[in-house]
């Protein structure tokens, strides 16, 4: 009887090993099983991703997910979804990576995996053209700011004593400083200069810059080893193709694919 209860246990153990194993490894698998792999962003953030005068969805994060996935040799579905609800989607498996313009952190970190750096960037610190008060991301403590809700901005406003109105569109945010409703907001410099090439008459001006780039990477859900070799790879080959090269370029008119 007790051989039969060990036999019986080696059994079960085995399976249950064969059974987390396969769970957290599979992603990649699956992927490439279905022919598609479905990434989430925001559509609406130009030049990161918006859609053209044909209503195309185009944009440097668009373009470079077309480009890593075909590395990985599928399809892509690339879904549209607020900044708010992307992790959200992730966390749930709705989508498989988010390719939206996501800088690293560490806090970020401790829920998700993250690919190598696609592309490098300096946060902006924005006032309306006539604001003297603001010179400085410390002279943010006491002011307020507009950013969408829990970016990386928004927290980097809030570490210096910023209140953080949460906002869904580049252009909101530019408007509401313009108005005065709120004091500043801040952003990629890309981004910054993307929006005055289309609004060269907004009333606005760059106070500050960070000293440091932020890294941009993409995320996943953790354990997925397999999946971020396989996008670490995409991403060093299309770097020494000279492909992120080119879309940096072609979007923000300057090379951030590189430190």
């Amino acid at each position: 009887m007790k051989k039969i209860i060990v036999i019986l246990l080696a059994v079960l153990l085995g399976l249950t090993a064969c059974g987390t194993n396969d769970t957290g490894s599979n992603k990649l698998d699956s992927i490439k099983e279905k022919g598609v792999i479905t990434v989430a962003l925001e559509g609406d953030w130009a030049p990161w991703s918006y859609h053209d005068e044909n209503d195309n969805l185009v944009g440097f994060d668009a373009d470079a997910a077309r480009a890593i996935a075909e590395k990985l040799g599928v399809e892509i579905e690339i879904v549209e979804a607020p900044w708010e609800s992307l992790f959200a989607g992730l966390e749930s498996g709705r989508y498989d990576l988010v390719v939206n313009g996501v800088e690293y952190t560490e806090e970020r970190a401790q829920k998700y995996d993250f690919s190598e750096p696609y592309a490098y960037i300096k946060t902006a610190l924005v006032v309306k053209g006539d604001n003297e008060e603001i010179k400085s991301f410390e002279d943010l403590n006491g002011k307020s700011t507009a950013n969408s809700i829990a970016s990386t901005y928004m927290t980097l406003a809030e570490s210096y004593g910023a209140s953080a109105e949460g906002v869904s569109t580049l252009n909101e945010t530019m408007e509401l400083v313009i108005s005065g409703r709120v004091d500043a907001t801040l952003n990629a410099e890309v981004s910054v200069y993307d929006y005055l090439s289309v609004h060269p008459d907004a009333d606005i001006k760059i106070a500050a810059l960070t000293d440091e780039a932020s890294l941009v990477e993409i995320p996943m859900t953790k354990g997925e080893t397999e999946l971020k070799e396989a996008v670490d790879k995409a991403i060093a080959d299309l770097r020494s193709e000279g492909v992120l090269s080119e879309l940096s370029i072609k979007y923000f008119g300057v090379d951030i694919s590189g430190e």
